[in-house]
């Protein structure tokens, strides 16, 4: 298996939903959702690669750091690798037929579990999308994200989750606007500190946040005792113009960092942009659309392979940045 074979496979079956371009920054399927792109005029998407981009890093060649470690410990469990697949779902109608939802979810799960870390599942208004987080956490494990539905529907659904025993579950609070929802019956909506405290009491795992692009709302989700926050504009997918994540997460960072586990997603291509991420103040990150790819053009294997492949590279621009652990990852890795 390799990435050329791989990206030509992937392409042929995800084609006309997602074009499996050679630079995946959002400029050719800008505006189609559904499909793979951004919303509106495609700009958050854009930012996300823009800002990754413009950070440069220090070259160091003098130090002892020839073997990195970059395994991580998060909700309990031992990862070889801070990178988790992030959760994407409504397959049939952004990515095409070739897989149905639950195939798609176990793959994605089954491939990250086989690459030694974790993967997580969306949600929807079909019933099947729910249902096949479930059926997949149950059979490989991985976290469930629930959208912000009404704080009755959040908890039911929590409680359907007791049978599978996700890692961790969390609401993707920045789908707060999701039109489709909406038409479907299934209203979503912001979430105050009030009500957000306790649904997060009622969970009998670790609470994530995700959706968090702001300092003051970073520290409402510490309040609210939350266990972690995703920095994340929803991959570009739900309010155009937004900065990208790369350019918030300092200071972010700034005020939270220690009292939450942060993780970040948005533009992510390389094991280079992970290293980015952790030296501005993630302690792991989501890796969304490369995924797609891996699971279109090479099922669970491919998913692995890419994986397996950022692990490699974020090794070694740790060796080239003089990091010999993840926790040795920061701002001295920055040229700025």
């Amino acid at each position: 298996m390799n990435l050329t074979e791989i990206r030509k496979t992937a392409k042929e079956r995800l084609q006309p939903h997602c074009r499996v371009c050679p630079v995946c920054d959002g400029k050719v399927c800008a505006g189609e959702m559904p499909g793979m792109g951004g919303t509106g005029s495609g700009s958050s998407f854009a930012a996300n690669i823009a800002a990754l981009g413009k950070i440069k890093l220090n070259l160091r060649t003098i130090h002892r750091a020839e073997n990195p470690d970059i395994s991580i410990s998060l909700f309990g469990r031992k990862l070889e690798m801070p990178m988790m697949a992030a959760p994407i779902a409504g397959v049939r109608f952004n990515m095409g037929d070739y897989l149905t939802e639950l195939e798609y979810t176990r793959t994605v799960l089954e491939g990250s579990r086989l690459a030694g870390t974790m993967g997580w599942t969306g949600d929807g208004p079909h019933p099947e999308i729910f249902a096949a987080a479930q059926e997949a956490i149950g059979q490989f494990g991985g976290v469930a994200i629930v959208k912000p539905r009404q704080d009755e529907a959040i908890l039911e659904r929590l409680k359907a989750l007791e049978k599978v025993g996700p890692a961790a579950v969390g609401v993707d609070v920045d789908g707060a606007g999701a039109i489709t929802m909406a038409l479907q019956g299934q209203p979503v909506g912001p979430k105050s500190p009030e009500s957000l405290r306790k649904i997060i009491k009622a969970s009998p795992w670790p609470f994530i946040l995700k959706g968090i692009m702001t300092p003051d709302e970073a520290e409402l989700a510490v309040e609210a005792g939350a266990a972690a926050i995703v920095v994340s504009n929803h991959g570009g997918r739900v309010l155009d113009h937004t900065p990208g994540t790369a350019e918030v997460l300092p200071g972010i960072a700034e005020r939270v960092k220690g009292k939450i586990a942060i993780i970040a997603d948005g533009g992510i291509r390389s094991g280079v942009d992970v290293l980015k991420f952790l030296a501005l103040g993630a302690d792991a990150v989501l890796v969304g659309r490369p995924l797609v790819t891996g699971a279109y053009g090479g099922g669970t294997e491919g998913v692995a392979f890419l994986l397996r492949k950022m692990a490699d590279e974020l090794r070694q621009a740790m060796i080239l940045t003089g990091c010999a652990s993840l926790k040795e990852i920061g701002p001295r890795v920055l040229a700025v």
